[in-house]
């Protein structure tokens, strides 16, 4: 990303020089003696590698620039559209909801591993690993026995897990820092160890053979040291900004294009995309977004897999326009956003059902209000409907309390919460009316009041299967 205007075409007038495709795209370039304040705005001086005043190539390799020329280490903001404005604009409000909404700590915890385990397993999913969501929560939770012939997979989610833990104490501790190459490597090295690679492959190491996948082959080994200190310089520069207001729109896009570059440069033997992703979840997080959701783009890459591969080929065909692959992917990590905060409404919509039952049966309570009061609560934990035989077995408490009872005692007790306005019974039977809470959504239009409860419901079930299944 560059700041001003200036910075894009003078950097793209230095490529077609260098390429020899257009010298007189250098005509319309101020000389660098003549701005020596933004010289690293336009090239990067490197023990290795450099350009003189002249524009000439002072050692090193830069055999991408015929090879991949798509690795210009640019992007024009004004190529977004208002849609893609609009979807950063959301992203920083959904965090903003996610980091400052008060929940129950179990649930908040439950969620954190839920998304934790969605994101590592989609990190390794996407190379090749074969164990499940749920096999994935359960080794974080430590409650997954480990098998011979699963050794291999496991240890794969070990090191991303491990990897992914320690960027965020990291973060926690330190805050932003600069990233650089030796980090990068380090987080290969981490996410490779204990693994059975190739001989060509050393964990931390760039590669000294050229390699990819098989549609697309990275930069060539030469070009890796110039190619990922470029990028470091790249996102530690262009990428800062000066308004906290602007951190996540500013570190989502700077994630998303460390990842895209890194795989295009795929200086490593093996694990490009798994390091790829690793900084993704450092620059989401010191971009102030909520735990809970710096795995999100991992997931969504993973859930629309060939799209992933097809937007990555289509960005490199089109000249490293990143534009496109930024948009797919905000709007991958907005849709699983709207899903996380639909379990924040649903958690307090809970809370507040509960406050508002309790205020309804006061202090001073009776042992028939403490039993209407057990059966009200457990109804309010249903999505649908439940018949009149059935209330009676909706949690072993509630057996327990009417064990003893005769119908006549259900009834009065359906009675009573039916006059403090707390449920509803139709021929489908009983439910609570939870939706009473909902006050601020219109109810002037005819059908108004059906669709919310409809909503709510729909929440409630998204909810539910969101924090508590796969």
């Amino acid at each position: 990303m560059v700041r001003n205007e200036r910075a894009v075409w003078s950097w793209a007038g230095l490529m077609a020089r260098l390429s020899g495709k257009d010298n007189s795209a250098v005509q319309n370039l101020s000389p660098i003696e003549n701005d020596t304040s933004r010289e690293h705005s336009f090239v990067d001086i490197h023990p290795d590698i450099g350009v003189d005043k002249k524009w000439h190539i002072i050692g090193g390799s830069m055999s991408y620039l015929q090879t991949h020329p798509w690795l210009s280490f640019t992007l024009d903001l004004r190529q977004f559209n208002h849609s893609l404005w609009m979807l950063l604009g959301e992203a920083r409000s959904k965090c903003a909801h996610l980091s400052s909404v008060p929940m129950r700590p179990e649930i908040a915890d439950r969620l954190h591993r839920v998304y934790l385990a969605k994101g590592i397993h989609a990190t390794t999913a996407i190379e090749g690993n074969t164990l499940s969501e749920k096999q994935v929560l359960e080794i974080i939770e430590n409650k997954k026995d480990e098998k011979k012939s699963e050794r291999y997979l496991r240890t794969e989610i070990d090191n991303v897990l491990h990897s992914a833990n320690k960027i965020l104490e990291s973060v926690e501790k330190y805050g932003f820092k600069p990233i650089t190459a030796t980090e990068i490597k380090s987080y290969n090295k981490q996410i490779l160890e204990n693994l059975d690679t190739d001989e060509h492959v050393t964990p931390g190491e760039f590669s000294p053979v050229q390699v990819g996948v098989p549609r697309y082959k990275g930069a060539a080994p030469s070009d890796f040291a110039t190619l990922v200190t470029k990028l470091c310089d790249w996102l530690n520069s262009d990428f800062a900004f000066e308004d906290e207001e602007l951190a996540v729109p500013f570190g989502l896009i700077k994630a998303i294009v460390s990842h895209v570059y890194l795989v295009w440069i795929h200086p490593f033997g093996d694990g490009n995309g798994r390091t790829a992703r690793m900084l993704e979840v450092r620059f989401l997080l010191e971009a102030n977004v909520p735990s809970v959701a710096a795995h999100l783009l991992s997931n969504h890459y993973n859930r629309t897999r060939d799209e992933y591969y097809r937007q990555l080929d289509r960005a490199s065909k089109n000249g490293g326009n990143l534009v496109p692959f930024i948009e797919y992917a905000i709007q991958g990590f907005i849709d699983q956003m709207r899903d996380q905060i639909k379990v924040i409404k649903q958690q307090l919509w809970d809370i507040s059902w509960i406050n508002y039952v309790y205020d309804k049966f006061g202090e001073d309570k009776t042992p028939s209000d403490r039993r209407q009061l057990k059966l009200i609560l457990a109804l309010g934990n249903k999505s649908e409907h439940i018949e009149r035989p059935k209330l009676r077995l909706l949690t072993p408490e509630i057996a327990a309390e009417y064990a003893v009872k005769t119908s006549k005692t259900l009834s009065r007790d359906i009675g009573k919460l039916k006059s403090l306005g707390l449920i509803s019974e139709t021929k489908e039977g009983v439910r609570a009316k939870k939706e009473i809470l909902l006050a601020f959504l219109p109810r002037s239009k005819p059908g108004n009041a059906e669709r919310q409860l409809e909503e709510a419901l729909k929440m409630k079930s998204t909810a539910d299967q969101l924090t508590f299944e796969f």
